[in-house]
């Protein structure tokens, strides 16, 4: 009867890390975990006078449990790869999942080996745990896809992904050796710009590559277009006694194919970011949600800023 009752605590108590596990992170095509949860840095590093309360904020962020980061060579002409290098010295590396992204005119032979190098010299990390195509430009997939799986196999990466790829990009991607190695897609995405639920996001889940939504939080001014006054999201914000914001990262997260990387240079905006991963919303919430801010019925040409 003892062994009977410690098998079923046992069986529940792995039911339920499984449960959580599955709540906050995602399993790549390769096998990898990723978070759900990250902290973007778009803007960030570029202010001398905020550095330190930015350090701070990611810090915080990482003592709080989030291990995703998301940066770019672009950001700041990689003042941004910076302050995050800064930032992680002294944590256990590999406890963190860093991501960083090649600008279009580097993602070929001439130029990839050596913006690599200088995004990890910037991190002061040995490695990346995903690098991404920023957007697309003039030099072809097939080559950009043939350097990142050499940076796969040199160890300098260890996977790789694309960002502002569209439906029709991505198909293209997938024709190509290789292509189907990508093992996200960061793209524009939060409850006022739903266009890449008509069609790239059921293409994303059908064939298993997360969508990684940067802007979650509707950041960049005029795009938040009133929704944190929406009468419909306010109410649900009080339903669970918490931010408006958090309920757009809810949103966001409901989905279960999606990654949040909001951005935010304050701890406690960190911090209250990382509790919406606890916040599940009921279904009529959601249609109430889904009614506030319809989903398009038609194609339409992914938001990007």
């Amino acid at each position: 009867m003892i062994s009977t009752n410690y098998n079923i605590l046992v069986k529940i108590y792995l039911e339920r890390i499984y449960a959580m596990e599955k709540r906050h992170t995602l399993t790549l095509n390769n096998g990898m975990k990723m978070p759900k949860m990250g902290m973007g840095t778009w803007y960030l590093g570029e202010n001398k006078q905020t550095e330190e309360t930015e350090i701070r904020a990611l810090r915080v962020g990482i003592d709080a449990g989030i291990q995703l980061i998301d940066t770019a060579e672009m950001y700041g002409n990689g003042r941004s790869e910076k302050l995050i290098g800064k930032a992680i010295e002294g944590y256990d590396r590999e406890k963190l999942f860093l991501v960083s992204k090649v600008l279009p005119n580097n993602a070929g032979r001439m130029h990839i080996f050596k913006s690599i190098q200088q995004t990890l010299s910037n991190l002061k990390t040995d490695y990346l745990d995903m690098y991404l195509l920023h957007w697309r430009g003039s030099i072809p997939l097939e080559e950009t896809i043939s350097c990142m799986e050499q940076l796969v196999k040199e160890g300098k990466i260890r996977s790789w992904g694309v960002s502002n790829f569209d439906t029709d990009d991505m198909e293209e991607l997938f024709q190509i050796p290789a292509g189907r190695h990508c093992a996200v897609n960061q793209v524009l995405y939060h409850l006022g710009s739903r266009g890449v639920e008509y069609d790239l996001l059921p293409w994303l889940k059908e064939h298993n590559v997360p969508l990684m939504a940067y802007c979650p939080l509707a950041q960049a001014g005029d795009l938040r277009k009133g929704l944190l006054e929406n009468k419909v999201v306010k109410q649900v914000a009080k339903n669970h006694e918490v931010t408006e914001i958090q309920i757009l990262l809810a949103f966001v997260l409901h989905q279960g194919n999606v990654i949040a990387i909001p951005r935010s240079g304050k701890a406690e905006h960190v911090l209250q970011n990382q509790k919406a991963c606890e916040i599940i919303l009921t279904d009529e919430e959601y249609a109430a949600l889904d009614a506030a801010y319809p989903a398009p019925t038609h194609k339409t040409y992914l938001d990007i800023v």
